[in-house]
C-alpha cells in the first residue's frame, strides 16, 4: 500500500477573471498532519473546497487512496465524500443548532447506516442493533474530546469554543481516513487553542487518522503539524517541517512583507517606545 493517501496535481480554479489557486501541487501521507499556511485570500481554504468536491477545478487533479482503492476525486459527487472516508470542518460553525450535542453527533453516523424504510418504519432487530452500534461509536468519541457534560445541551446555548469541539466530534462519528480542518483554532482562546493541539495529536496518534489542516495560529502549526505548506496568492511557496517553510525568505516576506518593510516597521516601533 502506497504511503500517499491524497495527491493533488497542478491544480488550478479561477472564478471569473480571479485565478483563485495557481497550479498548485502537493501529496499528504497516511498518519501525517499536513498543514496549508498563508495570507487571508490565498487559496487555502478553496483548495479545502475543492478535495470536498464543493468546488471543481479549472485544471488539475486529485487523487485519494481510500478504502476502495484509488479513485479521482474531481470525478465524484459532493455527498459521495463523507462515504469515501473524507470528513471536514468549517472555519464558521455548521451545526443543527436546535438539536442537542448528542443529536448531532448521530447525525455523524447516518453514512454507515445500512438499513432501508420499512426497517426503520418496524423498528426491526437489524434497525435496534444498528442503534446500538451507532450509540456506542459516539459515546467513544464524546469520551475522546470531554463533551460528556454537553451531551443532552442544546448547542445552540453552549459556548463558541464548545461549539468547534462538538463539530469536530461530528466529524469524527464519520470514522474518516482523511480529516480535513479548517481553521481549528479560529476564535479559541489560550486554553482552548491548547486543547485542540492535544486532541489533534490523539486523533493522529491513537485513532489513526490524517489530518489535512489550514490553520492561522502559528504555535498551533508547530506543535501538531508534521509537514507544511505555505501558499500566497494562490501559489505554493515552500513545503517542509514548520520551522523550514517559517524560515522560507518567501513565506517571510508574504506574512511580513520585503525586508525594508521589515525594517521601516522596526524603527516605526523603536520611535513609539521611545
Amino acid at each position: 500500500m502506497s504511503d500517499i493517501l491524497l495527491s493533488a496535481r497542478n491544480l488550478s480554479v479561477r472564478f471569473g477573471g480571479v485565478l483563485a489557486v495557481n497550479d498548485v501541487s502537493f501529496d499528504v501521507k497516511r498518519g501525517e498532519v499536513f498543514t496549508l499556511i498563508g495570507p487571508n485570500g490565498a487559496g487555502k481554504t478553496t483548495v479545502f473546497n475543492l478535495i470536498s468536491r464543493i468546488y471543481t477545478p479549472t485544471s488539475g487533479s486529485i487523487e485519494y487512496a481510500g478504502p476502495g482503492g484509488t479513485l479521482p476525486l474531481t470525478g465524484q459527487p459532493p455527498h459521495k465524500i463523507a462515504s469515501l472516508g473524507i470528513a471536514r470542518t468549517f472555519q464558521n460553525i455548521e451545526l443543527f443548532e436546535h438539536a442537542t450535542v448528542l443529536q448531532n453527533l448521530l447525525i455523524g453516523r447516518h453514512i454507515h447506516r445500512r438499513t432501508n424504510l420499512l426497517q426503520e418504519l418496524f423498528f426491526s432487530g437489524k434497525v435496534r442493533q444498528a442503534e446500538i452500534e451507532a450509540r456506542e461509536k459516539v459515546e467513544q468519541v464524546i469520551d475522546l474530546l470531554d463533551l460528556q457534560h454537553h451531551r443532552e445541551s442544546l448547542v445552540a446555548g453552549l459556548p463558541y469554543g464548545v461549539r468547534k469541539v462538538v463539530e469536530l466530534a461530528r466529524a469524527l462519528c464519520t470514522e474518516p481516513q482523511l480529516l480535513l480542518l479548517d481553521e481549528p483554532s479560529s476564535g479559541l482562546n489560550v486554553e482552548e487553542t491548547d486543547d485542540m493541539a492535544f486532541w489533534i495529536t490523539d486523533i493522529k496518534d491513537e485513532l489513526g487518522i490524517t489530518v489535512l489542516m489550514v490553520e492561522h495560529d502559528m504555535g498551533l502549526v508547530s506543535k501538531v503539524s508534521d509537514r507544511v505548506l505555505a501558499m500566497s496568492q494562490g501559489q505554493v511557496l515552500a513545503t517542509g517541517t514548520p520551522a523550514e517553510v517559517q524560515s522560507h525568505p518567501g513565506v517571510i516576506e508574504a506574512y511580513l512583507g520585503t525586508v525594508d518593510d521589515v525594517s521601516s516597521l522596526r524603527r516605526e516601533n523603536a520611535k513609539v517606545t521611545a
